[in-house]
């Protein structure tokens, strides 16, 4: 099952995809850009993954100190940093390099604390696709994400569908590409993952609770470039979605 949040006529709804755009619980049908798309759910933490793809660490490699299984470099962002499908991210004025980031966002749906990699997946909701924007000229260094780089508001695209965990067998058999004005500028696979959804899941309920709600956001695959105001970028992910975002200059 598929599911999206919208807002239209001053209301909250949730949507489901149909032929001609979104159908309303209400039984309505809108164009897709008839409505603000918001992100898929309400998040509560949202935890993302540096360098969490074995190409990206060999992508930048002359920067890092750190090798492809060191523990994972986790770090949190604020529900204030998300924009949905279809919304605008804006670029700071004067920076050199900021670069999307497509990753595969993985929704909790049941209490975890102390989950072995074996049985993680049950407590998964569902998947989402996830744009990351980073820029890099804000960097403390080339391996420790600071709050400038990673938690500026609306750089995080997020939706536009969660996507049923039963839906998904196997998160690490997903493709995914990122589209700058319609060029592919990034493409990468989930098995090239460092650190499984599995194994993420068992290392971050080792030490906290992971909430129904909570959002991890899994990393992103070498292929990175930047992009500039005006600039149109589409993350998809086989089975997952199509994100549409735009650039912006920052006012």
């Amino acid at each position: 099952m598929k599911s999206a949040r919208v807002a239209h006529g001053g209301a909250v709804h949730h949507a489901a995809p149909h032929e001609r755009g979104v159908r309303l619980a209400d039984g309505r049908v809108l164009a897709e850009e008839a409505v603000v798309w918001l992100p898929p759910v309400e998040a509560g933490a949202i935890i993302a993954l540096g360098l969490n793809y074995a190409d990206h660490v060999k992508e930048l490699s002359r920067e890092l100190t750190v090798t492809s299984r060191d523990e994972p470099l986790v770090f949190f962002k604020t529900p204030g940093a998300l924009v949905g499908h279809r919304g605008e991210t804006p670029r700071p004025a004067g920076a050199a390099f900021m670069h999307y980031e497509c990753e595969l966002a993985v929704v909790i749906g049941r209490p975890a604390r102390r989950v072995k990699a074996r049985h993680a997946l049950a407590h998964v909701a569902g998947y989402t696709v996830c744009n990351d924007y980073a820029v890099r000229d804000y960097l403390e260094n080339w391996y420790r994400p600071n709050l400038r780089v990673k938690n500026r508001d609306r750089a995080t695209a997020i939706g536009p569908w969660l996507v049923s965990a039963d839906e998904v067998p196997d998160p690490q058999a997903l493709a995914l590409r990122t589209f700058v004005n319609g060029e592919v500028k990034q493409q990468g696979h989930t098995s090239n993952m460092v650190h499984s959804v599995a194994e993420l899941i068992e290392y971050l309920s080792s030490f906290m609770t992971l909430a129904p709600g909570d959002v991890i956001l899994t990393g992103t695959p070498e292929g990175v470039v930047n992009v500039n105001a005006g600039d149109e970028v589409v993350c998809e992910i086989d089975g997952i979605g199509r994100l549409v975002n735009h650039v912006v200059a920052e006012p």
